[in-house]
């Protein structure tokens, strides 16, 4: 069905991106592509979409049905763009109502089931039927997704290619996609850090900087062959360890045993009674031998210590990146916030029914509801961000630390290094900052990158930085679908840095296995 040979890529800048792909895809198999943000997941989509030209061999037998990962790139279009359909369903409207020419039959092509599988494809995928020349920049992220998604019946294509399909949808309409996945005969190639969604998948494409590696499972069976990996790379780093240790053990003891044979042979030249230009001589000599064995040190050493900080990079320390903060001031169990018969206005009531619930010291909650039920809208009367247009609040004094799905606390116009200074509350010195970047994969080559050019996972890294920089405890922390634009070793330190914290968490995510690993007690249903 598909075979990538040899696949490379080169970024405009010059920088590679990936080198020598290869992997294949047989009929019928729907397999997962997995790795870090930036490793050019997206990139092989559109060079096996044919979007991209890229040196190397692409073999598909079928044309793919591509959904993309969505960033606005079709905002422009309409419905019926979008979903190519609107040159046809204008034809079948014509022919219908009698007006048809020669030229509506040969755009039509005999596709006379077409309005049908349109609307066959918009009641599976729960959505409402409008006006085809509505524009897709003036829907919901949700809605985008599952008109891409509804091509898929709509078209029924044997290839599908989908970057990051969960990453809008709602709970209720990721069960419509991992049913579609389950039941469905087609050829699928995904690529996601849904967890669930990955257990559906069968086999695991994991693509690095250095290799592609394939494992003949689903995401289980993945990460029980990776943590294997990872237990043997925290052996080699510990060899490494060990290694470098001796090794400058060993440039000290030499360097003492030189230092000390060429204090003995000066001192023996003086009682010789050696010649003042000999004696310099043999003491240039003796320089000489000194710096070769540094050198010859230095080297190994600098060898060791570049192959140790390659190991260490493939498996960061997620001990390293947690937020260590001081637990939260309040005592379990107090009331931080009480809504009593709350409702807010849009156009209309945004619930059905008005909402009386408390949130206590301690708690940790999720906020659940399909896109477009209020779920941000009620963070922020929590967070006291919006007052409710019905019904009163009771609020505690209490801080809160706010994390999007968008890191919106880090400001674009400011670098690396800037921003981890702008929340040096406590006046750190500059080497402890610059320590703490280091333990959240920030190295010094990378403190003047401008903050608007990281990736999700390093937005996240940077912010969950900046708190552990700033020392505050706050008595909350509010998630708003911090996992959206997330690979999975991001959503690993996320994770760990949650759990290392001991207060109040309110969140809104889609992602259950993400609210299962941070623990959440109870759910407020919207």
């Amino acid at each position: 069905m598909l075979v990538l040979n040899g696949v490379s890529y080169t970024l405009p800048d010059g920088k590679l991106l990936f080198e020598n792909i290869s992997f294949s895809l047989n009929t019928f198999e729907k397999a997962a592509l997995i790795g870090n943000n930036g490793i050019g997941k997206s990139t092989i989509f559109k060079i096996i979409a044919g979007e991209m030209h890229a040196p190397g061999t692409v073999v598909a037998q079928e044309v793919p049905y591509y959904v993309p990962q969505l960033v606005g790139q079709f905002d422009h279009l309409t419905i019926g763009q979008a979903l190519r359909v609107d040159e046809k369903l204008k034809a079948l409207k014509r022919i219908l109502a009698g007006h048809a020419t020669d030229a509506e039959f040969v755009t039509l092509a005999e596709d006379w089931s077409l309005e049908d599988r349109v609307l066959e494809a918009f009641d599976r995928w729960q959505l409402p039927v409008v006006d085809f020349n509505t524009t897709l920049g003036s829907l919901s992220g949700g809605e985008r997704t599952k008109i891409l998604l509804a091509g898929i019946t709509i078209h029924d294509p044997k290839f599908v290619l989908l970057d990051e399909p969960t990453n809008h949808l709602d709970t209720n309409a990721r069960r419509l996609l991992y049913e579609l996945i389950s039941g469905s005969p087609k050829t699928m190639l995904v690529s996601s850090h849904d967890r669930t969604l990955l257990n559906l998948l069968n086999p695991i494409i994991e693509l690095s900087r250095k290799r592609v590696a394939v494992y003949g499972g689903n995401y289980e069976f993945y990460r029980e062959q990776y943590e294997t990996e990872q237990q043997a790379l925290a052996h080699d780093v510990k060899s490494q360890e060990k290694t470098l240790r001796k090794a400058r053990q060993k440039e000290r003891d030499t360097l003492q045993r030189q230092q000390k044979l060429n204090s003995r042979g000066k001192g023996k030249q003086e009682k010789a009674g050696l010649p003042k230009i000999l004696q310099n001589a043999l003491r240039n000599t003796a320089e000489k031998s000194t710096s070769k064995i540094k050198d010859v040190h230095a080297t190994k050493i600098q060898n060791i210590t570049t192959s140790l900080s390659a190991l260490r990079s493939e498996i960061p320390d997620l001990s390293e990146m947690k937020l260590n903060i001081d637990n939260a001031r309040m005592h379990t169990g107090k009331m931080l916030f009480e809504a009593l018969d709350i409702n807010y206005v849009f156009e209309k009531l945004l619930w059905r029914e008005n909402l009386n619930f408390r949130v206590n010291s301690g708690e940790r909650i999720a906020i659940k509801g399909k896109n477009g039920s209020g779920k941000t809208t009620l963070m922020k009367i929590i967070l006291g961000v919006l007052p409710p247009s019905a019904g009163d609040v009771k609020r505690s004094s209490f801080e809160t630390f706010y994390i999007d799905q968008d890191y919106s606390l880090i400001d674009n116009k400011k670098t690396i290094a800037e921003q981890a200074e702008s929340f040096n509350t406590t006046h750190l010195k500059e080497h402890e900052i610059n320590i703490h970047l280091n333990r959240f994969l920030f190295p010094k080559e990378s403190w003047q990158r401008p903050c608007h050019a990281l990736s999700g996972g390093e937005r996240m890294r940077l912010t969950i930085c900046c708190l552990r920089i700033s020392h505050r405890t706050p008595d909350m922390i509010a998630l708003d679908e911090p996992t959206n634009n997330l690979d999975i070793q991001s959503v690993d330190i996320l994770t760990s840095a949650i759990n290392s914290y001991h207060g109040t968490i309110v969140a809104i995510s889609h992602d259950e296995q993400f609210l299962h690993s941070i623990n959440i007690q109870r759910e407020l249903s919207l």
